[in-house]
């Protein structure tokens, strides 16, 4: 395997969101639904997908669906954004490792199920990511979400058409790991965001990493060996 392109999702892999999220989460089912019995588990479960998404999710089959979906995502955005620099956390190493890869001719993109405007949010809080990464693929950017491959798609696109068997996918949860397999990119899930090991385990990406600096050795490894990645590292 020749690697040009690698991608990585942002929440929970190149940015601590996870306590960010989960009380962001709570506030808006709290406050919109009067229910504060959900497990911390339950309210992360599917962080990786898009927030409309998740909140269907939490409110299951509800006749009032679409109108406790729009509340939802309003009470979250004003918890979320008056909160986002007491609860946002920065990952250790990430701007270097990621210049490691940019070092070795690798095109970066980040490729994300979060709104743009969130992205720009973080981007200000650790404005040194921004130089590391080459191109940002949006909530907004495509019409289709994760696990479907369109967005990890759209990102080979625009560092130049890259061809998905020269690229690898570096995302948290088991939504990144399919959209990978979707798209026919190598997969290295990173067990330091929202999901456990065990449960990124046991969807089978092609290696399973504990950081970002260690994903990053395992991209430029597969990328030296001239081979895709087959087995769980």
């Amino acid at each position: 395997m020749v690697l040009s392109a690698a991608l990585f999702d942002f929440d929970g892999t190149l940015i601590d969101t996870t306590e960010l999220i989960h009380q962001s989460m709570r506030h808006a089912a709290r406050e919109t639904l009067g229910r504060d019995d959900f497990s911390r588990e339950t309210l992360i479960a599917n962080v990786g997908q898009p927030l409309p998404r998740q909140m269907e999710l939490i409110i299951g089959e509800d006749p009032d669906g679409p109108r406790l979906v729009r509340e939802m995502m309003e009470s979250y955005r004003v918890f979320n954004e008056s909160n986002h620099e007491a609860l946002i956390r920065e990952f250790p190493n990430v701007p270097e490792s990621l210049t490691r890869l940019k070092n070795a001719g690798v095109g970066i993109a980040v490729v994300t199920s979060k709104r743009r405007f969130s992205v720009d949010m973080a981007l200000t809080t650790f404005p040194s990511l921004r130089d590391a990464v080459d191109q940002f693929v949006a909530m907004e950017d495509t019409t289709e979400h994760k696990p479907h491959p369109a967005p990890l798609l759209k990102g080979l696109e625009l560092l130049g058409d890259v061809p998905p068997d020269q690229a690898a996918y570096v995302g948290d949860s088991p939504f990144d790991v399919a959209a990978a397999r979707a798209a026919n990119v190598a997969s290295v899930a990173v067990s330091w965001g929202a999901f456990t090991e065990d449960t990124l385990r046991a969807v089978e990406p092609d290696h399973l990493v504990p950081n970002l600096d260690a994903a990053v050795d395992v991209l430029l490894s597969i990328g030296a060996e001239g081979t895709k990645p087959g087995s769980v590292s």
